[in-house]
């Protein structure tokens, strides 16, 4: 009896050791999968970091830029123009305009050159002699036009003298930020000595500083003056493209979705209607600037590289990922709420609308606001409807020719100049994460507004 209790006793011992060791064995492939977990998303959040700290390391510069504060003079011998107009009594709308028009021809005949080059010579060291295509090299080419534009505005300044802060050339703005290897020879240089010269002396005297590039918000793209091209004709076309996109995509695809999910009838059509929106959800987003480009431009014969050819891409993109979002927040509803709604004698419209859409009306919206987000970010169907146009104007309209952020992202990246546009296309990649940063924090407040409203 001994010998079988003392076998019956090793024998629970073994068994609590097989039982210890599996624990022990579970405890560690726990941990190591909590580790792996843990480490996945170390991982990830260092590469978002580093993503985000090579855009911003890049980008910043791009936003202070060299600037040159000058005492501008409009000599009268130079600027040889009349006076502006005076709209005498009883003269007719149209001899006004005809003269105003006239004063303007005169006007943009002046040589505004000449008094940019004047004031880079009098803004210059004492002493330190420059030619004019040394001085002219300095300063971005548009800002003559912009002394022209303060005369006509003001065509009181002639003949006196104002404090003007000019924009340096993208060239001199290289130099001066050290992008351009200043050991080179001259030969390969892209601004002459006599002007790196200058560059340097302004900067160290204080006629040269580095101020904040306000125009990249304000100022459209630009060939002939790549140092004032900036974002907003750009900016203007991709809002018109996302309010072209809540208009139709959102209430077109929720709409839908509560239409497959609540009332549509099970059989082959709604399951040949599903199949095909899971489907369109994958196909690459190429496919739908071809579709946009062969149907809204060719068939409809919508103009080309306007916010309404791209908003209506971006709405058929769109569409399938708000539908299959949207039906799984309704899917998500418990079965009971419904059955106990239409047990106390509400219609099934009723019981949708009234009972099932506001408890799932917050993952809508954050369906619809990824949705948005999405597409906000979307260049290969743009380039196919002729979004990467260049175009110097801010459209009016969805109908007149625009760019978009990604597209004049995808522009800037391959510009021949790219010491300069290397820093102002990251740049624009910030302008455009900061937006989608916007988007998904609008979205996550507003939803959790909602949900303590519930």
């Amino acid at each position: 009896m001994v010998d079988i209790a003392a076998s019956f006793d090793e024998l629970a011992a073994r068994r609590q050791a097989r039982v210890r060791a599996g624990l022990a064995r579970r405890h560690l492939v726990e941990r190591l999968f909590r580790g792996a977990g843990l480490a996945a998303i170390v991982i990830a959040l260092g590469l978002v970091v580093t993503l985000f700290w090579m855009m911003v390391s890049k980008g910043a510069p791009a936003f202070m830029q060299a600037t040159l504060s000058l005492d501008a003079t409009f000599d009268p011998a130079v600027v040889k123009v009349g006076p502006a107009p005076v709209r005498a009594v009883g003269q007719s709308d149209a001899d006004f305009r005809a003269a105003m028009l006239a004063w303007r021809r005169q006007v943009a005949a002046v040589n505004w050159g000449a008094l940019v080059e004047q004031a880079v010579r009098e803004g210059a060291p004492e002493g330190f002699a420059i030619d004019r295509r040394s001085a002219m090299a300095l300063v971005e080419t548009n800002e003559r036009h912009r002394l022209r534009d303060m005369f006509v505005a003001d065509p009181g300044l002639l003949g006196q003298t104002v404090r003007v802060d000019m924009l340096a050339s993208a060239n001199t703005d290289n130099w001066l930020k050290g992008t351009i290897n200043r050991d080179l020879p001259d030969a390969r240089q892209q601004l002459s000595r006599q002007t790196r010269d200058l560059a340097d002396a302004m900067l160290a005297d204080g006629t040269i500083r580095f101020a904040f590039a306000w125009h990249i918000f304000t100022n459209t793209d630009s060939r002939s003056a790549p140092a004032a091209a900036g974002l907003a004709g750009a900016f203007v076309g991709s809002l018109y493209m996302m309010l072209i996109v809540i208009v139709l995509a959102v209430p077109i695809g929720v709409a839908s979705a509560i239409y497959l999910e609540e009332f549509a009838p099970r059989n082959r059509v709604t399951d040949l209607i599903e199949v095909n929106i899971n489907n369109l959800a994958a196909v690459p987003s190429i496919v739908f600037g071809l579709l946009g480009a062969a149907v809204f431009i060719r068939y409809f014969r919508l103009p080309m590289s306007a916010p309404l050819v791209g908003g209506l891409v971006l709405t058929l993109m769109t569409l399938p990922t708000v539908i299959i979002a949207t039906r799984s927040a309704l899917r998500a509803v418990p079965l009971s709420l419904r059955q106990a709604v239409l047990g106390v004698g509400a219609s099934q419209t009723q019981m949708v609308f009234h009972h099932v859409l506001p408890i799932t009306f917050p993952a809508i919206l954050t369906s619809a606001i990824i949705g948005v987000a999405q597409a906000l970010g979307e260049t290969a169907p743009l380039l196919l409807i002729g979004m990467n146009a260049f175009v110097a104007s801010i459209p009016a309209t969805p109908f007149d020719q625009s760019s978009a952020l990604p597209a004049q992202i995808y522009l800037w990246q391959g510009n021949e100049n790219r010491n300069f546009f290397e820093a102002r296309t990251s740049a624009a990649i910030m302008v455009l994460l900061g937006l989608m940063i916007v988007l998904n924090g609008l979205d996550i407040f507003l939803r959790k507004r909602l949900e303590r409203r519930q």
